[in-house]
């Protein structure tokens, strides 16, 4: 359509003008040169080539360490851990693949929503097109139950009410006014003379000019937010930085220990033995193995709580999670309508208005019908009792319905809508102010009221209608079960919860209230503000809002992109196509089961049971494989720098090797390949929900963990070292090359089963430290009869000798320096956080 001015800022007949169409809609050829110029009614999408999609599965940075992983396994002939990387990566592209392949394409699913039969208006003729035929000028015929294929602008309304939840948000059907001129800059949900591609009629009928189609739909600019990639991972990001700097050390550290060995005269053969020897006890091969283990564990678990996993470091995302933007209606709220406070001036006279002027048929309609049906206890048969012989259809410019009922032998005369209008015939005037002071208390606590009347059947004109007004009645959509529980565990987790709405500010705000996500000193953003807010405005403005009304989709990206660009981490949970935009932004997308496709499609986890109840359970779920992998860090990269740090003193030292590769390898299996493979299993400890949420990079690499890694790594690498030293003195160089082979293997053994439990040291709880994972000691065992083996049974395979009996002293004494370690590091963190507060 040409011009600047949008269509619904303009009357109808400019409308019909500019689009150079009639009443009597598009000739068939003109129908088909438009067609061609404009294109099919389709929202485009890119093909994609299956070989494309499986490619794209491998296309994640923690696969490329996994894929680096596997190659050193390889290379170092670890054909174990090889094989099982390998088919881990497989797996997962296999998963991945598969849930492409079963078109979960948000554009895909959006189409599914404008796709039909339409009845349209051709040289004079009403006919059934294909909706994809359908072009600008073309004149639709909309009734109750079609969908909306095209953005149209009405020149004809009879009490037609569409459904643009999946839209707008909106909770309750919109009454359509075709005679309404708006504002230019009016917003989607202010569109009373126009239908959007893509919501619902759920009552009454009219006719429009379809005025944008395809690719210029507004439907269609949510589809283009769809196709904008997702942001990576915050945990994707942590891994990768920090594997980067960790190789930067590697290399740094290879250096060194080169030149060392060069100006100590080493043969190159020999060099090179020392590197691979340094490279091997530097990288921690497993870890990006034993992280995807946790987090594919934590995905079972979380599946058991009702919530599929879709990006599997999302898992980790939920655990870090600071802010949860929740869509309200079907999340927090049930999704319907309920009568949740009356005024009755004649109970009875007011009970059967509110059954007998009501279209609801077995629970189906118009949703405040539907409510008035439930609440009404004997409805089906009041209206079996009471037949109508006359109806008033609602009228969406005179704001009400009207019924004539046969009641005890009588024509009665019932009718229900806005109390204005109510009013202004109503014959008992005494009572209106009481009415509307109550009326007011009402809307001031976010319900959305109407007035019934009674009377005497007088006729089918208006104006010789007369009647009581006998109550009013007050609706809501109900807040679910749990919720409020949920979202105060998650304030006091130190998680925002943001509800975010289509919903009129004051419904937003009673609703935020109930569930504790707003109380007094919040405030309450509008969708108008937002947009009048540079983005250092709206997120000062968000410091102290809990509640976002009349939100569109563009508000609710912007939203999630403000928190994001100051480092918050975003979970945003929506089941509408109004929510794909921010869904596919979000660090976590969360759809409902029961959302539509588009808003799953995009989505990175989706919950079965649509409860904000669920969401927040499983960020306690998130919690604790968070802390489950910033354990297993722990452990790997302590246990790697301990090697380093044993290996390069003893070269600096002009040593020979304590360890060589075939036995640092050994010592990987006996220890990092069986005791991570339990770190997955560990229990929560504490209270998880208790303690603030961090960001990945300070959650993994923090301070306080990086100095417990340091520590353990250095003292006993120079524990072992100075224990090498003695024994280098004292016994063969085999046997000490024994001795610590078997010593290093089992004081990781200890290190890991101080590993399990961070916030409290093993002895102040010894029944908790025992219970919190016992598969490690399984492992512990398993691993001691693994190094037994190599020690007694085939010692020739691994360059070491038998240990006598009295030689195990030392392996023994540097496994309780290990724990004591451990130990004294956890007092003094504990003391000093108990000192703290």
């Amino acid at each position: 359509m040409d011009g600047d001015t949008p269509p619904h800022a303009r009357d109808i007949q400019s409308v019909r003008t500019a689009l150079g169409t009639s009443f009597d809609g598009l000739s068939d050829e003109e129908a088909r040169r438009r067609l061609e110029r404009y294109g099919k009614n389709i929202l485009e999408e890119e093909e994609i080539s299956r070989f494309r999609i499986f490619i794209k599965q491998f296309q994640d940075f923690l696969i490329y360490i996994l894929m680096a992983a596997a190659v050193i396994a390889l290379l170092a002939a670890d054909f174990k851990d090889f094989v099982v990387i390998v088919a881990l990566i497989l797996v997962n592209g296999l998963i991945g693949y598969w849930q492409e392949l079963k078109a979960e394409s948000s554009i895909r699913a959006l189409k599914k929503l404008t796709e039909s039969r339409v009845s349209v208006v051709r040289e004079g003729e009403i006919r059934q097109v294909p909706s994809p035929e359908i072009v600008h000028g073309d004149v639709v015929l909309l009734a109750e139950g079609d969908i909306v294929t095209a953005d149209i602008r009405l020149y004809e309304s009879y009490g037609l009410a569409v459904d643009e939840a999946t839209m707008t948000g909106e909770s309750v059907p919109v009454s359509k006014d075709h005679q309404a001129v708006l504002d230019p800059g009016a917003q989607p949900y202010e569109l009373a003379n126009s239908l959007l591609s893509g919501t619902t009629v759920v009552r009454g009928s009219g006719r429009g000019f379809v005025v944008r189609t395809g690719r210029d739909t507004y439907l269609a600019g949510i589809a283009a937010r769809a196709q904008e990639a997702s942001p990576e991972s915050p945990f994707t990001r942590a891994i990768r930085d920090f594997s980067m700097r960790y190789a930067v050390l590697i290399m740094i550290i290879l250096v060194l220990v080169g030149t060392v060995a060069f100006l100590q005269g080493r043969e190159l053969v020999g060099i090179a033995y020392l590197l691979v020897a340094q490279l091997v006890s530097a990288v921690p091969a497993g870890l990006p193995l034993v992280v995807t283990l946790v987090m594919v564990v934590g995905a079972l678990a979380l599946s058991r709580k009702q919530t599929l996993t879709r990006h599997l470091p999302s898992v980790e995302t939920l655990g870090s999670a600071t802010v949860i933007a929740s869509d309200k209606t079907g999340t927090i709220t049930e999704g319907r309508l309920a009568v949740q406070d009356d005024v009755a001036l004649d109970s009875r006279a007011l009970m059967l208005a509110a059954a007998l002027c009501n279209d609801a048929r077995e629970g189906t309609g118009d949703p405040i019908d539907v409510a008035l049906s439930r609440w009404v206890g004997e409805y089906g048969e009041l209206r079996e009792r009471h037949p109508r012989t006359w109806v008033f259809p609602f009228d969406t410019a005179m704001k009400l319905m009207a019924t004539a009922n046969e009641v005890d032998g009588r024509r009665r005369f019932f009718i229900k809508g806005a109390f204005e209008e109510l009013a202004k015939r109503a014959e008992n005037r005494d009572d209106l102010a009481a009415l509307e002071e109550r009326l007011n208390a009402m809307a001031e606590g976010g319900l959305r009221v109407l007035a019934f009347g009674a009377g005497d059947w007088q006729g089918e004109d208006p104006d010789a209608w007369r009647y009581e007004i006998v109550g009013l009645v007050g609706f809501l959509d109900p807040p679910k079960d749990g919720v409020r529980e949920s979202v105060i565990t998650a304030r006091k987790a130190g998680i925002r919860v943001l509800m975010i709405t289509g919903d009129y500010p004051l419904t937003a705000r009673a609703i935020a209230g109930e569930v504790a996500i707003w109380k007094e000193g919040e405030s309450v953003l509008t969708g108008g503000e937002i947009e009048s807010m540079d983005d250092d405005a709206l997120y000062a403005a968000l410091a102290t809002a809990t509640v976002l009304a009349r939100v569109i989709p563009e508000h609710k990206y912007r939203v999630v992109r403000v928190l994001q660009d100051r480092g918050e981490i975003v979970a945003v949970s929506g089941d509408g196509v109004n929510d794909v935009p921010a869904l596919k932004a979000a660090d976590l997308g969360i759809a409902m089961g029961s959302g539509t496709e588009a808003a799953k499609s995009v989505a990175k986890m989706v919950i079965l049971d649509n409860n904000l109840r669920v969401i927040v359970d499983a960020i306690e779920n998130g919690r604790v494989i968070v802390d489950n992998v910033r354990k297993v860090i722990y452990y790997l990269l302590s246990t790697s720098i301990s090697e380093v740090v044993l290996i390069s003193t003893s070269i600096f030292a002009g040593f020979p090797l304590p360890l060589v590769p075939i036995q640092i390898l050994w010592i990987n299996l006996v220890t990092d390949g069986v005791q991570d493979k339990m770190f997955p299993f560990i229990k929560e400890e504490g209270d998880v929900m208790r303690r603030p949420p961090k960001p990945p990079a300070r959650q993994f690499f923090e301070r306080r963990q990086i100095t417990r890694i340091l520590i353990f790594g250095l003292v006993m690498g120079m524990a072992s070292f100075l224990v090498f030293e003695h024994l280098i003195f004292r016994f063969p160089y085999e046997t000490a090359n024994a001795i610590i082979f078997t010593a290093f293997a089992a004081f990781q053994w200890s290190n890991g089963i101080q590993a399990q439990k961070e916030h409290e040291p093993f002895f102040v709880n010894i029944r908790r430290s025992l219970t919190i994972n016992p598969l490690i000691f399984l492992s512990v065992l398993i691993g001691l009869v693994l190094q037994l083996a190599a020690i007694y049974i085939v010692p020739s395979w691994f360059n070491a000798v038998p240990l006598a009996p009295e030689q195990w002293g030392y392996v023994a004494l540097l496994a309780v320096v290990a724990f004591a370690v451990v130990e004294t590091i956890k007092w003094v963190e504990y003391l000093a956080d108990r000192a703290a507060g």
